[in-house]
């Protein structure tokens, strides 16, 4: 598989990832459906043996049980895998999640050593921060981050779903080697905001996590009937009312022009991403998908291509917010 920089740092991935976070359920709900321990296991063993090595976690999802997972599935082969995991959310030591952010410099010390332990190793390679702490300067939080970095606790730094100004503050502190957000074809805000721009000029790579739309774009959605019960995807705006049957036919017409290339539309999707210089993390639980996924890094895009497929969901698209009103709140555009 090819790899590609992430920063200036010295840390090389592949260019496509895994985003785990499916894999665990997520307190008394399943993220996005019914999870299987045993195939997830499977899922990232045959990551690795397609050379999809860099996996996506969070000390949130379970809480803690996402690491824990990865755990089971690396050990004795630490050091054939790129892991990535978050901090940020506060989860107090009953292990419950508070719902606050905490980016002080005391909890991303008690965070990394938690994290260490669920995923059994002595270092992480890649730690973000979850989500910004308005409420703490970000030159506090990387300033933290920047003496694990010393202690070779954690390999490079990242941080998520934040803006421009951000970036540069904490870039001045220590170097960012990525910053993680949603993007898609359905979700650019980082793209119009300039967010993209300022990483490129920077040097600092860009992740993107829910490449597919959260789901839309794999084209398995069809009516809200096709979400589980309990999938947490029921509560947001994009899967709501009118703004569902709007995101349908925009589906529609991508599945239309896959299928014209003989791929799937999760495959054009994602090449999409990759085309630009982005690491997208489809997540998934299954072998059967990260087959698909993983395939999707080879496929090469024509600039005819990406014109036609940006004609179909232009920037500045309205595709629904991905989150609540809370959620939209701890954005930092």
């Amino acid at each position: 598989m090819k790899k590609v920089k992430l920063g200036n740092q010295g840390l090389i991935i592949p260019n496509i990832g895994l985003g785990c976070m499916g894999m665990t359920g997520f307190g008394d709900a399943d993220m996005y459906g019914k999870t299987d321990e045993q195939e997830a296991i499977a899922t990232i063993h045959r990551s690795l043996e397609l050379g999809g090595n860099f996996l996506d976690t969070a000390d949130l999802y379970g809480p803690f049980k996402n690491e824990q997972l990865i755990a089971k599935a690396i050990e004795g082969n630490r050091d054939q895998y790129i892991i990535a995991t978050k901090f940020g959310w506060e989860i107090d030591d009953n292990e419950q999640v508070t719902w606050k952010i905490n980016g002080s410099k005391d909890y991303v010390k008690k965070s990394v050593e938690r994290s260490l332990k669920n995923l059994k190793t002595d270092y992480i390679d890649l730690y973000y921060m979850h989500r910004l702490d308005k409420n703490v300067p970000i030159e506090e939080t990387v300033g933290a981050m920047s003496d694990l970095v010393k202690e070779g606790k954690i390999g490079y730094i990242g941080l998520s779903e934040v803006g421009s100004e951000t970036v540069k503050r904490a870039h001045a502190v220590h170097p960012i080697s990525a910053v993680q957000s949603e993007y898609s074809l359905f979700e650019r805000t980082v793209e119009e905001k300039g967010v993209i721009k300022t990483l490129n000029e920077l040097e600092i790579g860009f992740v993107a996590y829910s490449p597919l739309g959260r789901g839309f774009l794999s084209g398995n959605i069809k009516t809200i009937d096709d979400l589980p019960e309990n999938d947490f995807r029921r509560g947001i705006p994009r899967f709501q009312g009118e703004q569902f049957h709007k995101n349908i036919e925009l589906v529609e017409a991508i599945e239309n022009m896959a299928k014209d290339k003989g791929i799937t539309s999760s495959q054009l999707a994602l090449a999409w991403i990759i085309s630009k210089g982005i690491v997208p993390i489809p997540g998934t639980k299954r072998r059967k998908y990260l087959e698909q996924n993983i395939e999707a890094a080879t496929i090469q895009l024509s600039e005819s291509d990406i014109e036609k497929l940006e004609s179909i969901v232009p920037l500045g698209t309205d595709t629904g917010a991905t989150y609540d009103e809370f959620g939209m709140g701890l954005l930092d555009y």
